[in-house]
């Protein structure tokens, strides 16, 4: 019973009577059972609606686009209170609330050590903070429940108010604040994942840096980028490429708190990423392709240099010659079984290919750009090597993923994501295509580096800001602001925010951070626009309405609660 209850993935919905409910005079008992009890937070935790699909909302932004999860959001138009994304992302929030506050209340009198009921207590209130982080961001100020709320008396009555964002804000660094208390700096590799005060820090620096509390966020995030009062032993990988594949037991200096993976296979844990960020050519031709990186972000990426890229450098007329230029300088033809190439037409593949390797390194690492290659499998699974390319269907075929190129299966000419696409079949450690192994950053050094970066901006540290960012650009080779040429320079505040902007967007792509940021920096508006492909052609529409600064609450949730009220214009 206890592991059925504890390690489900599934949600349990705030109004729903918890079939199997463990008795305290069997539980609640042991270091074991403290142990068991802190495993199902993190279960509820890594659930897809609540933060098991943290990457997908990048296709909420400019920087990717896509038919799912979060289609109603994207495209706008459709968006509203009955959205099941909103409910099933407000339902999965609580439920991990409602497990922390059971942790919490049922830990305080254990007769076990207090250091094991300080620390899983620390871990409990991170995991509530970091939950009711989102809901702030998602809804403004929501009902507040605490471990004074036992679910599994009150599921009937479940009628809070709303409480304002400051209540909800001051709740969540109070949290923080007592996990930092109680949290180990690290744990034993037996246990490795769980929260550490590192962790703790780097939360509630990012708390402060979304209310503007720009002093405060300074000082967390200096703590652990500068160990001011532990050794917490955090560091850039090396290898920007190796950062996002770590699987079978690697694990990463740079990850501050992490999604952990076991295996790819039948047994174990691993996010399903693939099924969103895959296209038709990974792992046995199942994967769709739901999700795909934009024209946006693809152009937004520097030259090696450091200096703006300009398609018209390349193809003179391409900026305004339409699709039907660029597909003169970009397209080729295929046999119609898919093949080989039959004729590059009036397309220099080789020139179209420098026009995207001859630029910030993370843009190929990124993405699969056209004329690239990429290892995927055959319809038996098999590794097989594939190519992306541009075919016009007027002067030959068309691509097909049990062949030689890549297809897009909306029939896009879009980009691929190459970040978290597994390659070939990791030598037979990956077998189940819905089972990505790779560990997944929710808090990484670099994210804070960068946020860290804006604090010391907003507080009239220039040269300090100018610092953070040249190490998260050294790591992949390109050269520091400030270090030469013109187009390096960055004269003042205004300058360094967008550079600090477009910096996260060419770091932290694919892993779902671009749409709070756009949010919260008052630029959501202005960066809404029509999702094109490669050619620019219309993909699908997309709408902005100023309601849409905050999700509607939940239709479902007023129907239960006639306590809470709706935000503005839903």
């Amino acid at each position: 019973m206890l592991v059925g209850s504890l390690l489900t993935s599934g949600c349990e919905s705030l109004d729903f009577t918890p079939a199997d409910q463990m008795s305290d005079r069997t539980f609640w008992l042991t270091e074991d059972h403290a142990r068991q009890a802190a495993i199902g937070m993190y279960a509820a935790m890594k659930a897809q609606w609540c933060f098991g699909m943290e990457f997908t909302f990048d296709m909420c932004s400019d920087i990717a686009d896509g038919t799912t999860p979060w289609a109603d959001i994207s495209r706008g138009a459709s968006f509203s209170s009955a959205s099941s994304g909103v409910q099933n992302h407000w339902q999965y929030l609580y439920e991990l609330v409602h497990r922390c506050n059971t942790v919490i209340r049922n830990v305080a009198g254990m007769p076990i050590s207090s250091q094991t009921i300080d620390r899983v207590t620390g871990e409990a209130k991170f995991l509530r903070a970091m939950a009711y982080f989102r809901m702030l961001n998602c809804w403004g100020g929501v009902p507040w429940y605490d471990e004074s709320c036992d679910i599994n008396q009150q599921f009937a009555t479940l009628n809070a108010p709303r409480s304002s964002e400051d209540e909800i804000r001051r709740h969540i660094l109070d949290d923080l604040t007592e996990a930092i208390e109680k949290l180990p700096v690290k744990w034993d590799d037996a246990d490795l994942g769980r929260v550490t005060r590192g962790a703790a820090y780097a939360l509630r620096g990012k708390v402060y840096l979304f209310d503007r509390q720009w002093e405060n966020a300074v000082k967390d995030f200096e703590e652990i980028v500068y160990d001011r009062s532990a050794v917490y032993g955090y560091s850039l990988h090396d290898d920007y490429n190796d950062l996002f594949r770590l699987y079978n037991g690697n694990h990463s200096p740079e990850m501050i708190f992490s999604i952990q993976s076991i295996d790819g296979n039948t047994a174990g844990y691993a996010l399903d990423i693939v099924s969103y960020f895959g296209n038709k050519s990974t792992m046995r031709l199942i994967a769709g392709n739901c999700i795909v990186p934009s024209v946006t972000l693809v152009d937004m990426y520097e030259n090696l240099d450091g200096s703006p890229f300009d398609w018209d450098d390349m193809f003179p007329g391409f900026n305004e010659g339409g699709p039907a230029v660029r597909r003169d300088y970009m397209s080729v033809a295929i046999d119609q079984a898919g093949d080989y190439v039959t004729s590059t037409l009036s397309c220099d593949t080789s020139k179209v290919m420098d026009a995207y390797r001859l630029r910030d390194p993370r843009l190929c690492l990124n993405v699969i750009t056209p004329y690239s290659h990429y290892l995927g499998t055959d319809a038996g699974s098999v590794p097989m090597d594939k190519q992306f390319v541009l075919a016009d269907p007027t002067k030959g075929g068309s691509p097909m993923e049990a062949k030689s190129f890549i297809r897009n299966s909306e029939g896009w000419n879009s980009y691929f994501w190459r970040k978290w696409i597994p390659t070939g079949n990791l030598d037979g450690y990956w077998g189940e295509y819905n089972r990505t192994p790779y560990e997944f950053p929710l808090l990484r050094l670099a994210d804070v580096m960068l946020m860290l970066a804006e604090a010391y901006n907003e507080t009239g540290q220039l040269d300090k800001a100018v610092a953070e960012v040249n190490k998260v650009r050294a790591r992949v080779g390109m050269p520091g602001l400030n270090s030469g040429p013109a187009w390096l320079t960055v004269d003042g505040k205004d300058e360094m925010a967008r550079r600090i902007r477009r910096e996260r967007a060419f770091e932290l792509a694919g892993e779902g951070q671009r749409y709070w940021d756009l949010r919260r920096w008052g630029l959501l508006e202005e960066s809404v626009r029509n999702a094109t492909d490669i050619f620019g052609d219309l993909m699908y529409a997309r709408s902005y309405q100023a309601r849409h600064e905050r999700w509607p609450i939940p239709l479902v949730e007023l129907d239960r609660n006639l306590n809470l009220g709706q935000n503005p214009g839903w």
